[in-house]
């Protein structure tokens, strides 16, 4: 693997949580410190487990696509980070992805796409029984991504700058 240079984005993958918000705060301190760009990911999955993930949205709207109802959960997602944090300067020139796909290989693919220096995502720290029949999109990214990857606590979410 050749090493990764100082311009390369960071990716951060979000799932509209409190844990997500953190990683994405972590991610903002770390490009502003690297001077490079931030990627928000969203990856539109419906997974077995959670049907209905994204009705809140289509409750609003009689009848929309899940990529519809996503894209706009990952905008109202961003419009919060913005109002909460709006010291934040590069979230201005923050790229916005949106893809459709089983989570921890479509992260992988959009990584290696952008050429990313570094994944940074939350973790909601789940255990027990759910967390062995599941596991975690976190977790499942750190074993198999070859890049470096930031695992973000929710709690970290109250750390404000």
């Amino acid at each position: 693997m050749a090493v990764k240079t100082a311009k390369q984005p960071i990716l951060v993958p979000v799932d509209f949580s409190v844990a997500s918000e953190a990683a994405l705060l972590k991610a903002f301190e770390l490009a502003e410190c690297l001077k490079v760009r931030v990627v928000v990911l969203h990856v539109v999955h419906d997974p077995g487990d959670m049907p209905g993930y994204y009705t809140t949205m289509l409750k609003k709207k009689k009848l929309a696509r899940m990529q519809d109802a996503a894209r706009a959960m990952l905008e109202e997602f961003i419009q919060e980070f913005r109002k909460k944090y709006n010291t934040k300067q590069r979230l201005k020139r923050t790229e916005r992805m949106l893809v459709i796909g089983l989570p921890v290989t479509r992260i992988m693919q959009v990584a290696e796409k952008i050429d990313a220096s570094i994944v940074v995502m939350g973790s909601k720290g789940e255990r027990g029984l759910k967390h062995l029949m599941l596991g975690s999109v976190a977790e499942r990214v750190v074993q198999l991504c070859p890049l470096p990857v930031l695992v973000v606590k929710a709690e970290l979410q109250e750390e404000t700058s």
